[in-house]
């Protein structure tokens, strides 16, 4: 059974928010490397979307909450059905960071 509904709307504010209340998360950028050092949302964890099928990165528990995002959603949505195929139960895809006016690390 999935935590997270893939193809529910999602306010990316919200869900970082409830990323850091859950224990064990993942937050993942799947932007490329680039991208990732021009500005992130803090506490992501960067593992461009080309690079997710080596596993290189991820966690070995299927069950980690992982919390996927991207510039706009697209490599996001991608990566999170990349992911639940492989395995992992409970991914949300919680779109772009375009739409993020939080806080951003460099």
């Amino acid at each position: 059974m999935k935590l997270f509904g893939f193809l529910s709307s999602s306010d990316i504010h919200q869900d970082v928010e409830q990323f850091r209340s859950t224990p064990g998360a993942l937050l993942l950028d799947v932007r490329g490397t680039d991208e990732y050092a021009e500005g992130h949302i803090p506490g992501a964890v960067n593992i461009p979307l080309q690079v997710l099928p080596t596993k290189k990165g991820l966690p070995e528990d299927l069950d980690t909450p992982i919390f996927a995002y991207c510039r706009s959603g697209g490599r996001s949505r991608r990566a999170a059905a990349f992911l639940e195929k492989i395995g992992y139960r409970n991914v949300k895809n919680i779109g772009g960071i375009m739409n993020w006016n939080g806080e951003i690390e460099k």
